[in-house]
């Protein structure tokens, strides 16, 4: 027997050997094993992205924010009728743990939450200041710095509903808050038609569904006042 014909021999006992190693367990139960292993590397098992995806996050975060900013001004009025503070508590319920998750979404990705990739830049922008995005006052963003974001309300919208009291405070935030939802619906719906991460196209559709109710109780709501 010539050494090639022995080499041969002993590569095929190996497989031999290793096959059933593989399809018995230490019970001596038989299992199939598997025909190929595929080796996966950490950065293709992590979801994929788009920029579509990086700039709903970045453009949603604020957004929110200033929901969330409009219901507290409502909250802290009196003689607000009940089923509308009641939407409020609503509103910032959802969106202050959808805020966190986009901010968990971009820290993660190590993508900056601000219009820009450059570091910093936001910070000198017109309006901003040196406080966080995700704390700051919406009615310091001006509306120019932020090109996509659909249904923000201006300074001087976010000053009325500061000013307003009563019945004429509760007409002003349902009239504002159907605007400011149906800019997000529109930005959501942009994400569901470009985006490519899985979680944040989810969180998409979960925003148009949620908001465009929110928009038809606040319609009906306005019949009433």
């Amino acid at each position: 027997m010539d050494k090639k014909t022995l080499a041969a021999g002993v590569a095929a006992l190996a497989v031999v050997f290793t096959a059933a190693a593989c399809s018995h367990s230490d019970t001596g139960t038989t299992t199939a094993a598997p025909s190929s292993v595929t080796a996966t590397s950490p950065a293709e098992e992590a979801v994929t992205h788009n920029q579509a995806d990086v700039m709903f996050a970045r453009m949603m975060i604020p957004h929110h924010a200033q929901a969330i900013e409009m219901s507290d001004m409502i909250l802290a009025k009196e003689g607000i009728p009940a089923e509308v503070t009641a939407l409020a508590e609503q509103i910032k319920a959802a969106q202050g743990p959808e805020i966190e998750q986009l901010e968990s979404w971009l820290d993660q990705g190590g993508r900056p939450q601000m219009p820009t990739d450059a570091p910093g830049a936001w910070q000198n922008m017109p309006g901003m200041t040196s406080m966080p995005m995700q704390s700051m006052p919406m009615q310091s963003m001006p509306m120019q710095s932020m090109p996509g974001m659909q249904g923000m309300m201006s300074a001087e919208d976010m000053q009325a509903l500061s000013a307003a009291q009563g019945t004429e405070a509760a007409r002003l935030f349902l009239t504002q808050m159907i605007v400011h939802h149906e800019g997000a619906i529109a930005m959501a719906q942009t994400e569901v038609e470009n985006g490519q991460s899985p979680d944040t196209v989810a969180l998409a559709h979960n925003i148009i569904d949620a908001q465009q109710q929110e928009i038809d109780t606040m319609r009906q709501l306005l019949t009433t006042l």
